[in-house]
């Protein structure tokens, strides 16, 4: 599509640079000018710039000239007039190939709001590989979102178009960190409305408007200043421990990870005791808690004798090239 819609500005380059050929080769044979002279008049024209010619034209030589400026300003105007329909198209291209790409995602994430937590959260998911897409409706994000290459939509996060287009009924999960708690409350209870399966996080900034996201639907309410404040505390008191949670929860400078997974069916975790099952020995692994998802409730620390089962829900920790063998398992 882009090579097709090229070609014009090809050809119409060639004909600039045929008629600047014409009009060196034209001034040589008329005035007989030198190469560099009769070249130098043919800029000059063709961009009007309106300096002195090298050399008193004669009429011949001013006939010329008018023909050559007409001839150069047509074709001058139509270059400009193709480069400008390019670069349109180049951007209308570049964004119905990524609403293609959008169209095709399945169990990835939703991002509403790229401010300075959204910018945060997006480079967690890029460096655990899920897949997202982040909605924006503010114009001055969207070169950042560009130089980054993710994959973006600019409506209005709180409307159910715009939740449809970045697929919400097939997504895994959605967090809403937009500028204001109001808009926070709508887009969950938008997302929850057209999706009521989707696993929704949500950011309240005022603190009375905790209750509010949770009666709208979202799953985790995150309160920044609440959040930083516990961390900081548990950075005082217990800063060995903050920085163990840190750096597992995040995969960062060792090879260890905190995951979650669903025991999958087939699994032959199925009916058997954790002391049965191969997890220290094979996979190397520490299981931190077991949740029956039916009941919702987590056993910490399970003894041996748990049993598993389809469905449950396990929280391991791990090096992620076993706990990715572990899920299969």
């Amino acid at each position: 599509m882009m090579q097709s819609s090229t070609r014009p500005l090809i050809s119409a380059l060639f004909l600039l640079f045929t008629i600047i050929c014409i009009g060196t080769v034209g001034y040589i044979v008329i005035e007989g000018w030198s190469f560099i002279d009769s070249l130098y008049m043919v800029i000059i024209t063709i961009t009007t710039t309106g300096f002195k010619e090298m050399h008193p034209l004669s009429k011949g030589g001013e006939l010329f000239t008018i023909l050559l400026l007409a001839s150069s300003f047509a074709v001058v105007l139509y270059v400009a007039g193709v480069g400008i329909q390019i670069l349109i198209e180049s951007k209308i291209f570049k964004r119905k190939r990524m609403e293609n790409r959008i169209r095709k995602l399945e169990n990835h994430y939703i991002v509403c709001g790229y401010g300075r937590m959204g910018t945060h959260i997006c480079e967690e998911l890029l460096h655990a590989g899920a897949d997202f897409v982040v909605v924006e409706n503010n114009s001055a994000n969207h070169p950042k979102l560009d130089a980054a290459g993710y994959l973006y939509d600019t409506g209005d996060a709180s409307q159910d178009e715009t939740l449809e287009r970045v697929g919400i009924k097939k997504a895994k999960g959605l967090v809403a960190v937009l500028p204001t708690d109001p808009e926070n409350v709508f887009t969950t209870l938008t997302a929850k409305y057209l999706n009521p399966k989707i696993f929704v996080v949500a950011r309240a900034i005022e603190e009375e408007t905790v209750p509010k996201l949770k009666k709208a639907g979202a799953d985790r309410v995150i309160n920044p200043y609440e959040l930083g404040g516990v961390r900081m505390a548990s950075l005082l008191l217990r800063p060995g421990v903050a920085d163990f949670i840190e750096i597992v929860s995040a995969n960062k400078n060792i090879d260890l990870q905190i995951e979650e997974f669903v025991v999958k069916k087939g699994s032959k975790m199925h009916k058997k005791k954790l002391s049965e099952l191969p997890i220290r020995t094979e996979f190397n692994a520490i299981v931190v808690s077991v949740q029956d998802n039916e009941k919702g409730a987590f056993v910490y620390n399970p003894k041996g004798d748990a049993v598993i089962e389809e469905g449950y829900t396990l929280i391991v920790i791990g090096e992620p090239k076993n706990l990715e063998k572990l899920k299969d398992y």
